[in-house]
């Protein structure tokens, strides 16, 4: 897609399902072992009462959707701005909502409201990204 073909107000949205295979896995590329994330047994004695993913797992579906399919291919975040807002459960589906809020033409960037939802339609991650687009 070429940068000028964006407008304000333009959506894409993407479903991910978040997996106890991505959360081990996460576990281990980050390091953070919290048992909320990896043990049921102490999760259940937690406010969530089971497992819950790790944030940045959650968030880190926004980059895949803004890196790999909206804008795409070429696209750097430059900034981000994240309100977790709702846990996320292991096998859970959620939802990545972009839409384009602001065209700024001149340094080929787009602020871009990057929420994820989760599939009873609580909002689970609130996000604003500014990215860097250069094709």
């Amino acid at each position: 897609m070429n940068f000028h073909d964006f407008a304000v107000g333009q959506t894409y949205s993407e479903k991910f399902i978040v997996s106890d295979q991505a959360v081990k896995l996460f576990a281990e590329i980050t390091g953070d072992k919290n048992p909320v994330h990896l043990d049921d047994e102490y999760a259940r004695s937690t406010r969530f009462g089971k497992r819950i993913a790790h944030g940045m797992l959650v968030a880190s579906f926004i980059s895949k959707t803004l890196g790999m399919n909206f804008p795409g291919p070429g696209t750097v975040l430059v900034k981000q701005q994240i309100k977790y807002r709702a846990p996320v459960y292991i096998d859970e589906h959620v939802e990545v909502r972009v839409t384009v809020l602001e065209v700024i033409s001149d340094k080929h960037r787009l602020i871009l409201q990057t929420d994820v939802f989760k599939e009873d339609g609580n909002k689970a991650i609130e996000a604003q990204s500014e990215i860097l687009y250069e094709k």
